[in-house]
């Protein structure tokens, strides 16, 4: 096989979507659809652009829900695409058809409510929640802050909630990969995962050996 130079415009090759629920100061929660994100340990990756409400409520109040959801509630997620929290809706965002909505769950048939450590909204039909608080954040090498930038934020998990039917037989803080059905995105469109293809030499080390 043979590879051929390309120059795609995006690098969207598969990662989770999540709805992000950010807090602004005036205590509102705005959830946006996301898929810029990664873990490491219990420190989330998220990236994003400043033109959006959720960029300024992070560097304003610091403080999230990550919420996972299931491939189930890709019509809820798919209902909360070219929305934003921000009025009026800026410029670059309007001319490919986003809209101003103030209440995204809503809209979105989703239902939230607060955290426990945070102030931002859990959503209720989310098998995952992922509580997080931003504890850097800058933007990209060269970038000036501002609407045009790229921000990345490191979020600190603070707690962790899921629904019990992913959570494996038997366990108290693991989840089971085999009931666990993430949505995914690649290249603008949406994706679920298989079955397990094969058994993997990195599930023989205890999952406690990763704390």
């Amino acid at each position: 096989m043979q590879h051929t130079r390309i120059d795609p415009a995006i690098l969207y090759f598969g990662t989770p979507v999540v709805l992000l629920s950010a807090i602004a100061a005036d205590g509102v929660t705005n959830t946006a659809p996301m898929s810029s994100v990664f873990w490491l340990g219990h420190t989330a990756v998220l990236g994003m652009g400043g033109r959006s409400q959720t960029a300024k409520n992070l560097l304003s109040t610091g403080e999230c829900v990550i919420n996972l959801p299931s491939a189930q509630l890709v019509s809820a997620v798919d209902a909360l695409a070219l929305t934003t929290g921000r009025d009026p809706v800026p410029d670059a965002k309007e001319r490919v058809g986003y809209r101003h909505v103030p209440d995204k769950l809503t809209a979105a048939g989703l239902h939230g409510r607060p955290g426990e450590t945070v102030s931002a909204e859990r959503i209720d039909e989310c098998p995952v929640n992922l509580e997080a608080r931003v504890v850097n954040a800058h933007t990209l090498t060269g970038e000036e802050s501002g609407d045009g930038a790229t921000f990345l934020f490191e979020a600190a998990v603070s707690r962790v909630h899921v629904h019990e039917d992913i959570r494996a037989a038997g366990t108290t803080n693991r989840i089971d990969p085999d009931r666990w059905r993430p949505l995914i995105m690649a290249f603008q469109r949406f994706y679920g995962l298989t079955d397990e293809l094969r058994p993997s030499k990195l599930a023989t080390i205890d999952e406690e050996w990763y704390r």
